[in-house]
């Protein structure tokens, strides 16, 4: 049933990509504007964990290629 996504980007434009994703699977489905029906919690796809992790100062002093790096973690809600 339930399973984690864990996706690490290098590029700003793949971030992005990422960033949306999650975003559009973590929210309700929009109804109408004038559809007086209240959204329900259970439509969500995916639950954000967090914030998004980057390496630490340490870290990009041994390895440079690791300060562009972001980890984002979602989890399935169903």
């Amino acid at each position: 049933c339930g399973g984690r996504l864990v996706v690490i980007s290098f590029h700003s434009l793949e971030d992005r990509i990422v960033k949306r994703f999650m975003r559009d699977h973590s929210q309700p489905k929009p109804l109408p504007r004038r559809l007086p029906v209240v959204t329900r919690h259970e439509e969500q796809q995916l639950r954000v964990m967090g914030k998004p992790v980057r390496a630490s100062k340490q870290e990009c002093m041994i390895n440079p290629r690791a300060r562009s790096a972001v980890l984002r973690i979602a989890e399935r809600v169903q």
